[in-house]
């Protein structure tokens, strides 16, 4: 007698060309957003000077104070390589740094021999604790706080006059007993003046926010920037850049400024404080990060889809003899003969019940099975209990074995 099976389970797991269908459109919108930002950028590199640059008109571009400055009688030049910056310097020269955490650290050193030899003035914008250490010998780069404004509490000339001003950003300590500080925030100063020698000096400056287009309004701002950038007749703006070619000469190098350090120590190796992340301008960060939430919320959402096994008819009929051939071979391909075994004695059980007067609800009770069926075989001493209880078989040979005693087994309790 053949039997038809109606109704099997199905996985609702999607395949790979489902997933692929689901995830090309996320795919295709980070893909449009990394490009359109790949070229927004390279577009706005071509035409717009950066931040803090004298020629740029932009929030965060600086022209407005050069502008100023040149009207009040104030050269200003821009250096965009360390060699034009250090030729430039002297002692009626301001050496404007606006990136130094960007320099290696040989040309800070060359930067500092050449700012210390002209008797100029060099300002530091933000310079982390690296850069402090080698253009800036005593003087400490401490922790961040945010920019606000803050009052001078100092008796520096060009704070005073400023008034309160948009300071803040990277704090310092110093242990020179000329250096002056101001703008304090917690007991830190952000600005920092530190006399050198022959008349010159360094000014150290936690945040570049009072040389922004968009902040030079803004408090006392613009006095402090004039007065700090205009004390010498000549301004040298250095903007460093990655292709400087003095940024590929290595420490240690002849020409690299790398003599013999000074005693205390005032010179030191350690590296800046300045990682890639913070490199990378806070909207990109931000962009980054609501991209990452809406990938987990669109994971989440499409997870919800994938349920549980359901029951479904099938949509033919399939002989009981393939289904069970095909169950086998699954069964053979995974190696698995415990769960052949304890399928081939449930089953034998299950018809043996019947066929001894047990109750279905005990043909899986060793103690009321074995023994109706034992009364029902011609050799009672049979171990039973092994056939039909047993451990599974260790080899595929015994397998075959344990079907044909159970087969053999059901025909004799059939025809007893």
């Amino acid at each position: 007698m053949t039997a038809v099976t109606t109704a099997s389970t199905t996985s609702t797991a999607p395949s790979p060309g489902q997933v692929w269908t689901r995830a090309r459109g996320i795919l295709a919108v980070v893909l449009i957003l990394v490009v359109a930002g790949i070229t927004f950028a390279a577009v706005r590199s071509g035409t717009n000077h950066g931040q803090l640059d004298p020629r740029s008109a932009d929030p965060k571009g600086s022209r407005a104070v050069a502008e100023l400055l040149k009207a009040r009688g104030i050269s200003v030049s821009v250096a965009t390589t360390l060699d034009e910056a250090t030729a430039a310097t002297g002692p009626d020269t301001t050496l404007l740094v606006t990136g130094p955490n960007l320099l290696t650290r040989s040309q800070q050193l060359r930067l500092d021999d050449a700012a210390s030899a002209s008797a100029g003035r060099t300002l530091l914008v933000a310079p982390g604790q690296g850069a402090t250490h080698r253009l800036a010998p005593g003087i400490r780069a401490e922790s961040h706080q945010a920019v606000s404004a803050l009052a001078p509490a100092c008796e520096l000339p060009a704070a005073r006059g400023a008034g309160a001003a948009d300071m803040g950003g990277t704090r310092y300590t110093t242990q020179d007993p000329t250096a002056v500080a101001c703008y304090p925030s917690a007991g830190l100063p952000s600005l920092v003046v530190l006399p050198t020698g022959a008349g010159g000096d360094t000014v150290v400056l936690g945040s570049p926010d009072i040389l922004h287009n968009e902040r030079l309004d803004k408090q006392g701002n613009a006095s402090l920037a004039l007065q700090l950038l205009g004390s010498r007749p000549h301004l040298v703006w250095y903007l460093p850049s990655l292709t400087d070619p003095s940024a590929t000469t290595e420490d240690g190098a002849p020409g690299d400024g790398d003599e013999e350090q000074p005693e205390g120590g005032a010179r030191d190796d350690s590296a800046d404080e300045s990682s890639f992340l913070d490199l990378v301008p806070s909207g990109w960060l931000w962009g980054t990060l609501q991209l990452a939430l809406a990938a987990v919320l669109a994971a989440v959402w499409r997870a919800r889809r994938l349920g549980p096994l359901v029951t479904e008819r099938l949509p033919v009929a399939i002989r009981a003899s393939e289904s069970a051939e095909g169950r086998s071979l699954l069964y053979r391909k995974a190696n698995a003969r415990d769960r052949t075994a304890d399928a081939l004695r449930a089953a034998s059980r299950t018809r043996l019940a019947p066929l001894a007067g047990v109750p279905a609800r005990d043909a899986h009770t060793p103690d009321v099975l074995l023994p109706a069926v034992s009364a029902r075989v011609t050799a009672p001493d049979r171990d039973l209990r092994t056939l039909l209880f047993g451990t599974a078989p260790s080899t595929d040979a015994a397998l075959v074995l344990l079907a044909d005693q159970l087969d053999a087994l059901e025909r004799e309790v059939r025809t007893s």
